[in-house]
């Protein structure tokens, strides 16, 4: 019941925005909870992927006095891959198109974040 209500909140996700290409809850020790990836992407490569990163990024925060850490954001020649924590104990990674509005992005990954963290 629970991976399908969060499978649906992905879902939505990524029909809000054309831009978000894929979507994944991912514990903090880096298992994959649910996702809307596209074919041939490892789910667990992207949940050891998401945790490392978010791990690092808390981290960063962390000593260099950057206060709690909200988000990492990555981008590349193909686009960007946002990490935000989604309650306390799982992170939610969306992968979107190098030209995406990233204001609308936040708002929408945000949205969702807390919806997933009061459902976790």
């Amino acid at each position: 019941m629970r991976a399908e209500l969060l499978n649906s909140i992905l879902t939505e996700l990524n029909g809000t925005s054309a831009d978000i290409e894929a979507s994944g809850v991912i514990s903090t020790d880096g298992l994959m909870i649910a996702s809307v990836l596209p074919a041939g992407l490892d789910e667990d490569r992207v949940g050891a992927m998401s945790a490392a990163m978010l791990s690092l990024g808390d981290r960063t925060a962390q000593e260099l006095s950057r206060g709690r850490l909200e988000q990492v954001l990555i981008k590349g020649d193909n686009g960007y891959v946002l990490m935000t924590y989604a309650g306390t104990d799982a992170v939610l990674t969306i992968m979107a198109k190098p030209n995406t509005k990233l204001g609308l992005v936040f708002l929408d990954v945000k949205r969702a974040a807390q919806q997933i963290g009061e459902l976790l």
